[in-house]
């Protein structure tokens, strides 16, 4: 049998173990959480290093339209003056001096980069974005970049001229640590004076839906190892329990059966004594007493096989119309001489007045002998046994009563399982080995009956058997 200590120990380990997986599966979803929205940063950056290469595009073909409408009107390729004054009269260039024009004449756009660069630059400081970029556009460029990613979820957007926030934004950006971003409309210097900002307010939910699969996955397998845990935990416990159990029964028999052994032993070398061998009065008393405890043996060893044949459902209960008190006057004669020997008392109130039942005379005589037999051997001083019948409707109630040591509740949960005996200290204080009431229970059982228990630490118990009647 497996000790406390290694039992303990096991289950200890078993326990550790376990916890252990959930932590690990735990960390691997964080950890997973926190790749997938480094992941995520990085893909968001070079998205919206995209947006600002196309905002710049959408700059330039701003200017271009800017610079061929007032070519159109004054019919001539305009100078950086010329420019200037459209973008407002007022404006200064970023040293704060009024805008002199360093390149004269009427070169083309295409002809000179370092022109086409400084006429960029001035759309760019005199020009307000928010008089030619519109809202739905930034949406759009935004919008086609992450579709082309494979980011689907919802975003809002803000752009910031340094830190101050425009009109071209969305209606529910709010700035918050995890907002992603990205200088736009950066002069040659790689300067610029105005930040798109994005933000994903369902982003938690988009990362976790990005390892759900997984990650379900792995919640369906540690449930299987905390099911097959605990299912272990409980087979452990049972497997520790009925070995306990039947190291106490083969305890229990074991005793008992020494006891009849040494009783019978004790006679035989009494009757081979020369002067006890002549007194035949003597030599009766000692092959009695041999009688009574080669019976009780047998008692013994047939209550075991009429267990193992209700297992097997090999014993055969046939049925016949019987007086109920009768079988139970009949059972009361086998334990009339035990109860006298202990100077006990028993008690009939036969109050019923329909006693007529189908059943089996043998077995169910050897019910209610159980059942009187532990009410003595639960009774420690001189056992007071009272058995009382009375008429409820169609059926007929025994009770049983003993005045004895009771039970507690969770006795009297088990006290009809096979090989159960409530420990009460020394194991061999009451004689017993948790068959007999295993045996009521089928017998009761198999007449359709039904067998209750009321009980008391310390004040008796009761059984109650509820029988149907034959009309």
């Amino acid at each position: 049998m497996m000790n406390k200590t290694r039992f303990r120990l096991l289950v200890f380990f078993m326990s550790l173990s376990l916890i252990g997986i959930i932590l690990v599966q735990l960390y691997w979803v964080n950890s997973s959480l926190k790749n997938s929205e480094e992941q995520f940063k990085f893909h968001i950056q070079q998205v919206l290093t995209k947006v600002s290469d196309k905002l710049d595009e959408q700059e330039a073909d701003e200017f271009k339209k800017v610079y061929k409408n007032l070519k159109d009107s004054i019919g001539r390729e305009p100078s950086r003056a010329d420019l200037i004054s459209l973008y407002g009269s007022n404006t200064k260039n970023k040293s704060g001096q009024g805008e002199e024009n360093p390149l004269k004449g009427g070169i083309d756009i295409t002809e000179s980069g370092l022109r086409t660069d400084l006429l960029i630059k001035d759309f760019k400081d005199h020009n307000n974005i928010e008089g030619w970029l519109a809202v739905s556009k930034v949406r759009n460029i935004i919008d086609t970049e992450l579709e082309g990613s494979g980011v689907n979820t919802p975003f809002e957007f803000g752009v910031y001229n340094k830190s101050k926030i425009t009109k071209i934004k969305s209606g529910n950006l709010i700035f918050n640590p995890c907002v992603h971003e990205h200088p736009i409309f950066e002069d040659g210097d790689g300067a610029s004076q105005y930040r798109l900002l994005v933000d994903f307010p369902n982003k938690r939910a988009y990362l976790f839906s990005s390892i759900l699969g997984i990650t379900l996955l792995s919640l369906v397998f540690t449930l299987i190892i905390i099911i097959a845990y605990l299912s272990a935990i409980n087979q452990l416990v049972k497997q520790k329990n009925i070995s306990e159990i039947k190291t106490d029964f083969i305890n229990n028999m074991t005793h008992e059966f020494k006891t009849p052994i040494a009783t019978i032993n004790l006679a035989l070398d009494a009757i081979r004594n020369p002067r006890i061998i002549d007194d035949k009065e003597k030599v009766q008393r000692y092959l009695q007493m041999i009688r009574d405890e080669n019976k009780r043996m047998h008692a013994q060893v047939e209550n075991v096989l009429q267990i193992s044949k209700l297992d097997k459902k090999e014993l055969d209960i046939d049925k016949e119309q019987a007086d109920i008190h009768e079988v139970i006057e009949g059972a009361i004669e086998h334990v009339q001489l035990i109860i006298d020997e202990r100077h006990g008392t028993l008690i009939q109130n036969l109050g019923a007045q329909r006693t007529t039942a189908l059943l089996n005379d043998v077995h169910f005589t050897n019910v209610l002998v159980n059942i009187l037999d532990n009410a003595i051997k639960y009774s420690p001083d001189e056992p007071i046994i009272e058995v009382s019948t009375e008429n409820v409707k169609d059926f007929i109630l025994i009770k049983i009563k003993d005045s004895g040591l009771g039970m507690s509740k969770q006795t009297q949960k088990r006290i009809f399982e096979k090989f159960y005996r409530e420990h009460t200290g020394d194991v061999h204080n009451v004689k017993g080995h948790g068959l007999g009431l295993a045996y009521v229970k089928r017998i009761i059982d198999d007449h359709n009956c039904n067998i209750y228990v009321e009980s008391e630490k310390g004040k008796g118990s009761t059984f109650i058997i509820k029988m149907p009647l034959i009309n």
